[in-house]
């Protein structure tokens, strides 16, 4: 094998089964069910966002922290953010109260056995749109967002880019997944379409790029500039074996990042 085949053989095994998907969208279903018979009037919308919606998630067997990004719009918007946080975790509670449920940042965290959701409370305003709890306020304020304004964003890149984008995206988040999340999954995906990929054709180009682009941030904790750095150098042996005319010693260090 080569750099190149292992890498579509690993893109291949980040896409979400068949099986996987009916079993998300049939908790999707009943979620929706359920929050309907328990909000009634009380909801204005209700929908999933997110890496699931853009085709970047990545089966829960690469990635323990893969989950559902799904928003409830209230009607009413005359309370602090709190409330509406609280009134999903009672909601959560009644239903599925021998699952793993937590608070984390502006979402309630439902963990079942097969995926994870976090919900996120909002309240939409005629003059600044979709607000959802501002982190920065501990969540007593609201903030302005728009939750599927990346998705075009993604799409545009991944058709310019012959379909790559995608794949690149879910390897990318699989190699974070195995190094305890050096990147904030979003901040990493945004990460990606913002890179140049002049002269790339397949995927073992753009995961180079890619590689050789990251950048751990000004004031990154060591650690995440070591794991940086470490895949930087392993792509660069890799790149020199192949050079040499050493394909699967070439392939066997692209393993030390994605096995």
């Amino acid at each position: 094998m080569t750099v190149l085949s292992h890498l579509n053989n690993v893109s291949a095994n980040t896409v979400l089964s068949t099986n996987e998907i009916g079993s998300i969208n049939r908790s999707i279903a009943t979620l929706e069910t359920r929050l309907t018979s328990y909000f009634g009037s009380d909801i204005k919308s209700k929908f999933r966002f997110g890496s699931s919606t853009r085709g970047t998630i990545l089966p829960r067997s690469m990635d323990r922290k893969s989950d559902i990004d799904y928003m409830v719009v209230f009607n009413n918007s005359d309370y602090k953010p709190n409330t509406y946080l609280q009134r999903i975790r009672r909601f959560v509670e009644t239903y599925y109260s021998s699952s793993e449920i937590y608070q984390s940042s502006p979402t309630i965290v439902l963990n079942l056995n097969h995926i994870r959701f976090e919900i996120v409370p909002a309240i939409e305003q005629w003059f600044s749109g979709v607000q959802i709890p501002a982190p920065a306020s501990d969540f007593s304020e609201w903030m302005n967002t728009d939750p599927n304004d990346f998705n075009s964003e993604l799409i545009n890149c991944n058709v310019s880019n012959n379909s790559k984008i995608k794949p690149l995206i879910r390897l990318l988040k699989y190699w974070n997944a195995n190094n305890s999340y050096p990147f904030e999954s979003f901040l990493l995906e945004k990460e990606v379409i913002n890179m140049n990929f002049w002269f790339c054709t397949d995927l073992r180009d753009y995961f180079y790029t890619a590689i050789e682009s990251l950048n751990a941030g000004f004031f990154a904790p060591q650690w995440k500039v070591n794991l940086v750095n470490k895949a930087k150098n392993v792509v660069s042996e890799a790149k020199n074996l192949e050079y040499q005319g050493m394909p699967y010693s070439a392939e066997a260090e692209i393993k030390k990042l994605i096995p």
